[in-house]
């Protein structure tokens, strides 16, 4: 075969390649935008990687939780802002997903960490690509509306609509459906349960303890939800502010558990 014959077979090998590759454009641009500013590569093979973390010691297992069902008193979903457990874990919490750190993404998989991202479709953009990174090396994914809007006093279609639309976003991009629900700032009424509710939701989740900064408000006690600042555009980053949360459940003598294990 002539060189010409060759190049231009190899040239038709390459694009039906491409070809074979996800159609969806902003996910694929995402995921590259991530891909080159992290490593999301394999975990240290030094076989302490806390240590590259600066941890002094590894993170507990949490303990084994049997599966559960969330009582649903009158048809509507619990409101929970602490996990009544004696279980020595604490539960991290991530909102809207503005900022996407890709060492975050290391982070996570190395130290195994059971972090709960709830999403925004208007927050999160074009980045989809990051939380798939994300949820594939343990993450959760959860709902926290289309828009983020203050619920509390809005119609029961608009509360609706921005419920059940992110549960159809988030059942698309990722092929599941989330049985958590965070209202935006905490806010919420009677009908928020419902709409909630008729949106197969099972559970509303608020927070008793926020770091602002990776340093918890107050010490952490077992069964807290704390809620990790993020999108902030200085400062430390994600990674570095739950990095300091940490470090400090390991003073507590806790660990990090998994909030949809005891929900």
């Amino acid at each position: 075969m002539r060189p010409r014959t060759l190049a231009a077979a190899g040239l038709a090998v390459v694009l039906l390649a491409g070809c074979a590759q996800s159609v969806d454009p902003i996910e694929r641009l995402g995921m590259k935008a991530a891909q080159r500013v992290g490593s999301y590569g394999p975990a240290r093979t030094d076989g302490r990687p806390y240590r590259h973390w600066g941890l002094t010691d590894p993170l507990p297992a949490p303990p084994q939780v049997p599966a559960r069902t969330t009582a649903v008193p009158g048809g509507l979903p619990p409101v929970v802002k602490r996990v009544p457990t004696s279980d020595k874990v604490v539960f991290l919490t991530y909102d809207d997903g503005a900022e996407k750190d890709p060492r975050f993404v290391d982070l996570v998989r190395e130290l195994r960490l059971p972090v709960s991202m709830f999403l925004t479709d208007s927050v999160v953009g074009p980045g989809y690509g990051h939380f798939a990174h994300l949820q594939s090396v343990g993450a959760s994914i959860e709902n926290h509306t289309l828009d983020h809007p203050a619920l509390r006093g809005l119609p029961y279609p608009g509360q609706r609509a921005e419920i059940c639309g992110q549960q159809e976003k988030v059942r698309s991009r990722f092929g599941i459906r989330p049985r958590l629900f965070r209202p935006p700032y905490g806010t919420y009424d009677r009908t928020t349960l419902r709409a909630a509710a008729d949106c197969g939701l099972s559970a509303l989740v608020l927070w008793s303890v926020t770091a602002q900064d990776g340093t918890p408000e107050r010490p952490l006690r077992a069964g807290d939800i704390v809620s990790v600042a993020s999108g902030e555009t200085t400062g430390p980053t994600l990674t570095e502010r739950t990095t300091r949360v940490l470090r400090e459940i390991q003073r507590g003598g806790l660990t990090v558990g998994r909030l949809e294990d005891y929900l």
